[in-house]
């Protein structure tokens, strides 16, 4: 093998890793939006069945009424 075809191989190597770092990095990002959105669906659909807001849901809501 020559110099020049170990560099060929170096890239192709180095390019492809690359390739499969984004394609992971796009997997996570759209794993973690879709899993925002639905927590904050889900934060909305129980404050709409309960009447009571997230933070006092949660235990907050005496930060709200500190104000």
């Amino acid at each position: 093998m020559t110099r020049a075809t170990q560099a060929d191989d170096r890239w192709f190597e180095n390019a492809a890793a690359a390739q499969i770092h984004a394609e992971q990095l796009q997997f996570a990002e759209r794993f973690n939006g879709r899993a925002a959105m639905l927590g904050f669906l889900i934060g909305v659909l129980t404050e709409a069945l309960t009447g009571r807001g997230i933070l006092h849901q949660i235990g907050l809501g005496t930060l709200l009424s500190q104000g």
